[in-house]
């Protein structure tokens, strides 16, 4: 499994845990700023640069896009990821500043897992990822919030367990939060689910 870090132009703080151990490093954009205050050498480069205005480094691999496109500039990270066949991919700097961006983040990651990729957004309070049909486990973290939405109309949840507020056979609806603040109580969370895509977020108390 090739692993990719994808630094986004949203909040980075010193405090971020952020695993330097990657097989790819792309900066998106403003994205860069953040690899470089953190010593990260990144291996790609992309964006419109509407939000980065220094000097680029002539020895990156630079992508570059106009701004009147489709595609973020994490949308295109991602994309070039996917087409270095990296399947666990970490973004960071997706949270914060400007809502508008943070959502498309989220709708960033059914993307990745539409095309089979493990991807999570991560900062020091929150880690977001998404599931699909299948079996997913959830490291417990103390003093976390454990939360489960559905992305689409219906989430068909065969079973969650390991959680304070378990749930067998039960069908979470899109314009009901039911699964907001729920908690790990063992070792990890361990969540089957038959159809739909749920948006699991372990968030800091």
């Amino acid at each position: 499994m090739k692993t990719c870090i994808i630094f986004a132009g949203g909040e980075i703080s010193a405090t971020d845990f952020i695993d330097k151990k990657a097989d790819l490093v792309i900066c998106a954009d403003r994205g860069y700023i953040y690899a470089e205050k953190l010593g990260i050498v990144p291996d790609i480069i992309t964006g419109d640069f509407d939000s980065y205005k220094g000097k680029l480094p002539e020895h990156f691999e630079i992508y570059r896009s106009i701004p009147e496109k489709d595609d973020t500039d994490t949308m295109l990270a991602l994309k070039i990821a996917i087409s270095r066949n990296c399947t666990d991919i970490r973004l960071y700097g997706a949270l914060g500043g400007r809502f508008d961006h943070t959502f498309a983040n989220i709708q960033t990651l059914i993307y990745a897992c539409e095309h089979g990729c493990k991807m999570t957004i991560s900062d020091p309070d929150n880690i977001i990822t998404v599931q699909s049909i299948g079996t997913e486990s959830y490291e417990k973290y103390d003093g976390w919030y454990f939360s489960v939405f559905s992305l689409t109309e219906k989430l068909l949840i065969e079973s969650m367990t390991g959680v304070k507020y378990p749930l067998k056979n039960y069908t979470l609806i899109q314009g009901f939060p039911l699964g907001v603040s729920n908690e790990i109580i063992s070792d990890n969370a361990v969540i089957s689910i038959k159809s739909g895509l749920a948006l699991i977020v372990r968030s800091r108390r």
